[in-house]
């Protein structure tokens, strides 16, 4: 946050402060001190965000919301609390690819909790007559994630919507995902899997509301219990092959189960001395002992103390706020783009990154021989960027029992020209095999790390599965970075709020995921997002120096940010010195949305260059590329600019305008080619005059080539 935002918030705090009732104050401070952190989420918009975001976001206002709840307090501004929550629904930045049902569940009990009216949700919650089959290009048997479906479910008392009403689909499923030992979890029973706590709870819900939560209690009791750690929190399994962490999520949901269910833990007194464990000297309460603070593990500690009878009790400790050291003086800015084209033009490339001051490429599904050349012109050139390995490896599925077996699991990093081990899946036709996530870690990850590579996560909606991943990678290494802002989603953060507890833990990185076959069709989302990391130089030691302390941060600053800058990421004082540097690095100009690109590309064409679209058989030529709006694919689409008159040498050039179309006969390429006589050896300087299509507006584009 900037300074400015920073004493908005802090205003914002101090004026909440006024609500938090005598009594309440009187009977326990801590809990006072719970609902001052709690406004210094609050944020102008009506909402409640995550610490470090300007922005406000439903799940973290749900969570404020059900803080004020359980502690029988009325939130401030109630009426425009309300308001944002009916407004909010994440759906709000960009249509989600699937609906996610959970979604609605924290509109509607967010809106209940505040005792407003629901009825607004009624004919649309009522009209889901089955789960949702989930995309079978990311889970490979479209089992729906149990989370988001049973939404719809618990839902239904909120809206006086009638059991009987429910189609026999809806009970299938639920009656489907329960195990023989009582638990829940997102595939099919019959798969002789065991359950997740988190997807338990959710059931034993769903059972409430089919009033059916009597059926396998003593077992279901016990499997909870077994839940329990020797520290007193809960993991998701008894004795999970991996990523079997204490974790409040965990804890609160086997708490709540276990009060459904009239019990409690084996060791209660253990058991609430975690939750205390918890709470942070700012008021809230963390994901684990000594995580930053957040509403929803705030909501979920609070929850949890009041399921066990504990909400009153005196909290002995709070741990401090862990400080880190302060930055070293010597770091400096560098931009990072992950997942960039690794197609096409090397000669676009290289000049996109000297423009948009790129310093490390990662050159998506490049082939070396690509990266090589577009290195070689670089140096050539003198243009300080690094190009290296950055992959999305297609067709990779890793299976974990219970949950499902799910792809985009493995995205790379890696310098280029070395030997990282290959990948688990394969483009050709037909479903690569699924690996487990150890066979995982021992084929792909292990011989990565070797080479000085690193794993990324890109994307997955069944938290449950994606906090294994993680957890995991905190434990034994693995996932090194989160992406947030991505060409096709403008943030995961914003379709997966549960990334924000690895705030603090795990780095935050931008995305390209680059499609089509040019950079310079990629360049709107070049000029539009990045990573930016400190270190002292932009080499691929000083990215993972800065990976390894998280001197990371993505930034968004384009039409779909609505030129605001977005930021996620970074440590303690990351966020403040690019903020207070921004003149070093920022990519518009006096006004946000006049973003600095450049309106066309010049690029010298010689006999042979394979790369090169349009290179001649003999000779040379010149091929301009202008700017146009283009597609989530990398196709132009609505053209910005288009070339004037072209000279070279102070003379004027012949360009023919060429338009190429793929096989279903669209548009995919487009650009002027001019024919050169011999050119001398050496510099030579040209203008390329251009016309704004929208204004009529001409400019002049200086270039220079050399032969």
């Amino acid at each position: 946050m900037n300074r400015r935002a920073m004493l908005k918030t802090v205003a914002a705090a101090s004026a909440g402060a006024v609500f938090v009732p005598r009594g309440l104050a009187a009977k326990s401070d801590w809990q006072t001190d719970v609902l001052k952190y709690l406004e210094t989420l609050a944020r102008p918009d009506g909402g409640y965000a995550w610490g470090d975001q300007e922005q406000s976001h439903l799940t973290p206002t749900f969570a404020v919301i059900g803080c004020h709840h359980v502690l029988k307090q009325t939130p401030p501004k109630k009426a425009a609390l309300a308001e944002f929550v009916r407004t909010h629904h994440p759906s709000q930045l960009k249509k989600l690819e699937q609906e996610r049902r959970v979604f609605e569940f924290q509109q509607v009990q967010a809106l209940a909790w505040l005792d407003e009216d629901v009825s607004e949700f009624r004919e649309k919650i009522g009209a889901w007559t089955a789960p949702l089959t989930y995309l079978k290009q990311y889970e490979q048997h479209g089992w729906p994630i149990f989370q988001s479906e049973t939404g719809a479910i618990r839902c239904r008392p909120l809206l006086g919507l009638k059991v009987n009403d429910l189609s026999p689909a809806w009970i299938d499923y639920v009656t489907s995902r329960r195990r023989a030992n009582g638990s829940f979890n997102n595939t099919p029973a019959s798969d002789g899997s065991d359950g997740h706590v988190m997807n338990t709870w959710y059931g034993l819900q769903a059972l409430r509301v089919l009033r059916r939560d009597e059926e396998k209690k003593t077992q279901t009791i016990a499997w909870l219990r077994a839940c329990q750690l020797a520290n007193g929190g809960f993991t998701f399994a008894p004795k999970p092959e991996f990523g079997g962490v204490d974790d409040v999520a965990y804890t609160w949901a086997a708490v709540r189960s276990l009060q459904q269910l009239g019990a409690t833990p084996t060791n209660r007194e253990r058991c609430i001395s975690y939750l205390h464990s918890l709470a942070n000297s700012d008021g809230g309460f963390g994901d684990r002992p000594g995580w930053l603070s957040n509403a929803t593990a705030t909501y979920y500690a609070l929850d949890a103390l009041d399921a066990l009878g504990a909400l009153n009790d005196p909290l002995p400790r709070k741990s401090p706020i862990a400080i880190r050291k302060s930055l070293p003086p010597d770091l400096k800015l560098y931009t990072i783009q992950i997942e960039a084209p690794g197609t096409g033009s090397p000669s676009e490339a290289v000049e996109l990154a000297r423009s948009l001051r790129i310093h490390l490429w990662g050159a998506k599904n490049a082939k070396a021989e690509w990266i090589t050349r577009a290195q070689s012109l670089a140096d050539e050139r003198k243009v300080p960027v690094t190009f290296f390995v950055s992959n999305e490896e297609y067709g990779t599925w890793v299976n974990v029992p219970g949950l499902g077996t799910y792809s985009h699991t493995s995205d790379i990093i890696a310098p280029a020209n070395v030997s990282i081990g290959a990948a688990l899946g394969q483009r050709t036709s037909g479903v690569s095999p699924a690996v487990t996530w150890p066979e995982f870690r021992e084929r792909r990850l292990d011989p990565l790390v070797k080479a000085n590579g690193r794993l990324l996560w890109q994307f997955g909606e069944n938290e449950e599965l994606v906090r294994m991943f993680l957890d995991d990678s905190l434990q034994r290494g693995g996932y090194a970075a989160i992406s947030t802002f991505h060409f096709g989603n403008p943030d995961f953060t914003n379709t997966e709020p549960f990334l924000k507890r690895y705030r603090g833990q795990i780095p935050f990185v931008a995305l390209q995921d680059a499609h089509g076959g040019e950079s310079w069709w990629w360049s709107e989302r070049l000029a539009g997002f990045r990573t930016m990391f400190l270190a002292t130089e932009p080499t691929w030691h000083g990215w993972l120096n800065a990976l390894k302390n998280d001197w990371v941060a993505a930034i968004r600053h384009d039409a779909l940010s609505g030129y605001k800058t977005w930021m996620h990421g970074g440590v303690t004082g990351v966020q403040e010195f690019l903020r207070a540097r921004e003149s070093e690095w920022k990519w518009w100009g006096d006004k946000p949305d006049e973003l600095r690109r450049p309106p066309a590309i010049v690029t010298l064409l010689r006999a042979g260059d394979s790369f090169e679209k349009a290179a001649p058989a003999n000779g040379t030529s010149l091929r301009v590329r202008c700017w146009w709006e283009t597609t989530n694919q990398g196709v132009p689409k609505t053209q910005i600019t288009e070339l004037v008159q072209l000279t070279l040498d102070g003379k004027r050039l012949d360009a023919n305008e060429v338009t190429t179309k793929g096989p279903q006969g669209n548009r995919n390429d487009h650009y002027y080619i001019a024919v050169l006589r011999e050119l001398e050896p050496g510099m030579h300087s040209g203008v390329a005059r251009l016309r704004v299509k929208a204004s009529g507006r001409e400019i002049g584009m200086p270039f220079k080539i050399e032969a």
